[in-house]
C-alpha cells in the first residue's frame, strides 16, 4: 500500500506538470474505446472524470478484435485490450500506438472446464477441443501452454470463437475447454460451475494496453496525456476500492456485482511504465506466434510504443 500511495503521488504531480505544460483544448472530444467491466467503471468510481476539460464519447465491444478494427479504421481515438491482439494490428501496419500499459495477475487468463470433466491440468486436454480466441490472449496462451507441456499444436483441435460463441459452445458440450479472460472467468465459474485448469503463470504476463490513433496523437496530444494520466490514477485507487468500481461496474454491464468484485480481485490491475522491459515481454509474445505460423513473419515491436505519454514513476513492473 505505501508503494501505491507513492506512485498515486508522483503520478498526481505529473499530472500537474503535464497541465502546466500543455494547454488542454476544451473543443476536443476524444473517441474512447472500452471493453465489458472495463475502464470506463473505473474512472466513475474513482472520479478520475471530475472537472474533465473535453469531451468523452464512449463506445463498448465485447472484445478486443472490434476495438482495434474500430481505432484502425479511424472511428476512435484511443481504447483498451489485451498486448496480445495489438500484435496483429500492428502488424498489419495500423496506424495506432501504445501509449500506456497496466498489468494483472496471471489468473486473469484462465483455462475452464466444465465442473464434471476428469481433466485436473492443461495437458490433459490433449486430443480435446478448446474454444480460444483467433489471434488474441486465448489463442497465445494454448500456444504457450502447448510449449510448456512439451507437447504440439497437432495435439489439440483449437476452435477459434469470439467470448459469446465460445461460452455457448462450452456451456453446450460443443467444447471441452475454454481459455478466456477477466471478467468472463469470473461469470463462468460462478453461473456455468467452470473449473479452471491452468492460468497464465510462466506462459505470458498479461498486460493491458492503452493504444491511440496516429491522428489523434498529432491532434489531441494534450487530452490524450490528460486522459492517459487519470486512467494511472483511477487504477491506483481501484486496487485498494475494488468494492466500489464493482458497483458501479454492475450498474454499467449488468453483470452481478458479487462477480465483477471476484473479477477484479482476481485481476488486481496495476498501472506500469512503458520501459524495456514491457517492450522486451512484447517482443517475446509477437516471436510465439512467429514460430507457430500465426504471424507470417518476424515483427519489431520496438517502434508500436510511444514512451512520450509514460509516467516516470515508482509504479515499476
Amino acid at each position: 500500500m505505501k508503494r501505491l500511495l507513492a506512485g498515486l503521488a508522483v503520478l498526481l504531480g505529473l499530472i500537474g506538470t503535464a497541465h502546466a505544460q500543455t494547454a488542454l483544448r476544451t473543443d476536443i472530444t476524444l473517441r474512447v474505446g472500452d471493453q465489458i467491466a472495463g475502464v470506463r467503471s473505473i474512472l466513475e468510481a474513482a472520479n478520475a472524470l471530475e472537472g474533465l476539460p473535453y469531451r468523452i464519447e464512449w463506445s463498448q465491444f465485447p472484445a478486443a478484435a472490434p476495438l482495434l478494427e474500430a481505432l484502425n479504421a479511424g472511428a476512435l481515438d484511443v481504447g483498451f485490450t489485451g498486448d496480445i491482439p495489438f500484435l496483429f494490428v500492428y502488424a498489419a501496419g495500423a496506424p495506432i500506438r501504445v501509449i500506456g500499459a497496466s498489468r494483472s495477475l496471471p489468473a486473469s487468463n484462465a483455462v475452464l472446464v466444465p465442473r464434471h470433466s476428469p481433466a485436473r491440468s492443461f495437458a490433459d486436454l490433449k486430443g480435446k477441443r478448446i474454444a480460444v480466441n483467433r489471434g488474441g490472449n486465448g489463442h497465445f496462451q494454448a500456444l504457450g501452454l502447448i510449449e510448456q507441456a512439451g507437447l504440439k499444436s497437432g495435439d489439440f483441435t483449437l476452435v477459434f470463437l469470439g467470448p459469446t460463441d465460445a461460452r455457448s459452445a462450452f456451456v453446450t458440450g460443443a467444447v471441452d475447454a475454454w481459455i478466456i479472460w477477466e471478467p468472463y472467468v469470473a461469470i463462468s465459474s460462478i453461473e456455468d460451475g467452470a473449473r479452471v485448469v491452468a492460468d497464465a503463470t510462466d506462459v505470458f504476463p498479461s498486460k493491458t494496453f492503452v493504444h491511440a490513433h496516429l491522428d489523434a496523437i498529432r491532434n489531441k496530444r494534450a487530452a490524450l496525456q490528460d486522459f492517459n494520466d487519470r486512467v494511472a490514477r483511477a487504477k491506483l485507487w481501484a486496487l485498494a476500492n475494488p468494492a466500489a468500481i464493482a458497483r458501479i461496474s454492475s450498474g454499467l454491464t449488468r453483470i452481478p456485482e458479487a462477480t465483477v468484485l471476484r473479477s477484479l480481485e482476481t485481476k488486481r490491475e496495476t498501472p506500469i511504465a512503458i520501459d524495456d522491459t514491457v517492450v522486451r515481454e512484447t517482443q517475446g509474445e509477437a516471436d510465439l506466434f512467429t514460430r507457430h505460423g500465426v504471424l507470417p513473419a518476424r515483427i519489431d515491436v520496438t517502434a508500436a510504443f510511444d514512451r512520450s505519454f509514460t509516467t516516470r514513476s515508482s509504479l515499476g513492473n
